[in-house]
């Protein structure tokens, strides 16, 4: 091989490590950027994290999980909640309550990558503020989740009890 053709082909080489490399590089780059769509598992954390919030009996905090033009059909009220201070004053009463949270079954639908739906069964148990009684209450729900800047939130939220079998 004499010394041109050598170059000639060290030139092709390089080109071509240049151009796998600018490529590969390319292709990490887009995925890097292409939002990542939820997994069912991260969604039904969601409701761990809301069911932990009720713990702290902070309504505040608890209306935060909520997005400001959310919408709540409460388990225990007829009035249908459409603002942070409706939702907040849910809450406010809800909490005397000391509700912890258990799913029973849960579906959740991946819609994109900024939403999820969780529908499905849950019980509360409830206490008495005057007489520590205990009471399970039975219900649907269904959780509707945008990320919004960065951050899950509760859109629409709907709890109603199970009806009478």
């Amino acid at each position: 091989m004499n010394r041109k053709t050598r170059i000639r082909a060290a030139i092709v080489t390089a080109t071509a490590l240049v151009t796998a490399a600018t490529v590969t590089a390319g292709v990490s780059a887009a995925g890097a950027d292409q939002p990542k769509k939820p997994t069912k598992k991260q969604i039904a954390a969601l409701f761990d994290g809301w069911n932990k919030t009720l713990q702290t009996g902070d309504a505040e905090k608890v209306t935060d999980r909520y997005a400001k033009d959310a919408v709540l059909l409460p388990t225990v009220s007829n009035k249908i909640r459409t603002n942070h201070a409706e939702i907040e004053d849910y809450f406010d009463h809800f909490l005397l309550n000391k509700p912890v949270g258990k799913k029973i079954k849960s579906y959740i639908n991946i819609l994109d990558d900024n939403s999820a739906i969780d529908a499905g069964s849950y019980y509360f148990i409830l206490t008495d503020p005057k007489t520590g009684e205990k009471k399970r209450v039975d219900a649907r729900y269904t959780y509707e989740y945008e990320k919004r800047g960065g951050k899950w939130l509760i859109v629409n939220h709907h709890s109603s009890m199970m009806p009478e079998g």
